[in-house]
């Protein structure tokens, strides 16, 4: 039996983005995201329940996006600025206490490098994992499967590629440790 394109995504495999169930997934969540990004901030909290299935006590600026909701699993006291964009094709996990500044992009989608599977539709999607205590600068993109340590601060405009340790401060591009916390 062949896995669906949902399955497919899930489990880090190359798959179809097209398919009609992940396109009414993604509408979904494009709605919720519209509503969340209008709604006055003490009703806000209903519509980001409802988008990622769970109660948090997360606050996230307007306006935020994300592909799904449901593949984000925020930890207690975490906050995010304006312009946080989660393309969540794959887990995203981010720990307690984590800030999160301004135009932060997290991106577990990527397309192959080869010409051919990508102008046909072909996507992969791996997790990215945020510990707790971590801080990522205005402007930090990270991309598909990076973990990123405990008590880490990522500095501005740096575009993570790979795995940061715990309790370093690393900025850039590519991302690396610059020092210890």
């Amino acid at each position: 039996m062949s896995l669906t394109p949902k399955q497919q995504m899930l489990a880090g495999e190359l798959y179809q983005a097209n398919d009609p169930e992940l396109v009414a997934e993604r509408l979904r969540a494009k709605q919720l995201c519209h509503r969340y990004n209008q709604e006055p901030v003490h009703l806000s909290r209903q519509v980001l329940t409802e988008l990622l299935g769970y109660e948090t006590d997360a606050h996230i600026e307007a306006p935020f996006r994300c592909d799904y909701g449901y593949n984000i699993r925020l930890g207690r006291n975490f906050y995010a600025n304006y312009n946080f964009t989660v393309l969540d094709c794959a887990p995203v996990t981010i720990g307690d206490n984590v800030f999160v500044a301004p135009n932060v992009v997290l991106s577990t989608a990527g397309h192959p490098v080869e010409v051919e599977p990508r102008i046909t539709g072909w996507e992969f999607a791996r997790p990215i994992t945020i510990g707790d205590n971590v801080w990522l600068g205005a402007g930090v993109l990270v991309m598909p499967g990076v973990t990123i340590g405990a008590g880490t601060t990522i500095g501005a405009g740096s575009v993570v590629t790979r795995d940061i340790p715990a309790g370093v401060v690393a900025v850039g591009n590519p991302c690396r440790v610059i020092r210890t916390v």
